[in-house]
């Protein structure tokens, strides 16, 4: 459940307590309200890192395209700490129309990833993303697990594509092949949860995630 706080004095106790603890990392501010979304599980974690590692695999180690694992993206210069997210997963690459700023990056990755815990909104950021062009978005959810993946088009993300397991797969299990980066992403059953698949366009890498 969600609390709006209305106490300047409630609020700063809070935030300060947060900072103090270093668990403001993954905090954000949409349009000058400050949002504090769920703490990344252990799975989360997992996930975030193994897909940095093959984005930088994959786009290499020469500093052609820059990949972070969680980063400030804003739409401003000036006061961008009024309004900023933070994918958990970015790709920069080269030739990218975003600035890297120091605290921040002044627009959007071309590719960025997030990983749905319960009660965030990562859907939500679907316009902001848009607005700062971000190229593709993949989300990640595991409550039900589905991928989807997002292309802009005219100025909007639309969804270009899902993969799921179980009765729905046969409709949707479909593999998305990203436009941006040399990738494809598909879910299958097997195990205690369904595994994330990841195959290189040349079909000379693939991961199971």
């Amino acid at each position: 459940m969600a609390v709006l706080i209305r106490n300047r004095e409630i609020e700063e106790e809070i935030r300060s307590g947060v900072r103090a603890r270093g668990l403001d990392r993954w905090d954000e501010v949409w349009e000058g309200i400050y949002v504090m979304p769920p703490f990344p599980n252990d799975e989360h974690q997992a996930i975030q890192t193994k897909l940095v590692t093959i984005l930088q695999t994959t786009l290499g180690w020469d500093g052609s395209a820059e990949i972070r694992a969680g980063v400030n993206v804003s739409d401003r210069i000036d006061d961008w700490r009024a309004n900023y997210r933070c994918p958990d997963v970015a790709a920069f690459l080269k030739g990218s129309k975003a600035e890297n700023r120091g605290a921040f990056w002044f627009g959007g990755p071309d590719f960025a990833i997030e990983i749905v815990s319960p009660e965030d909104s990562s859907r939500d950021k679907l316009e902001f993303y848009a607005k700062v062009k971000v190229r593709e978005l993949l989300i990640v959810d595991r409550a039900p697990w589905v991928l989807e993946l997002y292309r802009l088009e005219a100025d909007r993300l639309v969804l270009a594509g899902a993969s799921s397991t179980g009765e729905a797969a046969a409709a949707s299990g479909e593999v998305l092949r990203s436009t941006v980066v040399p990738l494809s992403f598909r879910l299958s059953g097997g195990g205690a949860r369904p595994v994330i698949e990841v195959v290189h366009h040349d079909g000379t890498q693939r991961w199971r995630i």
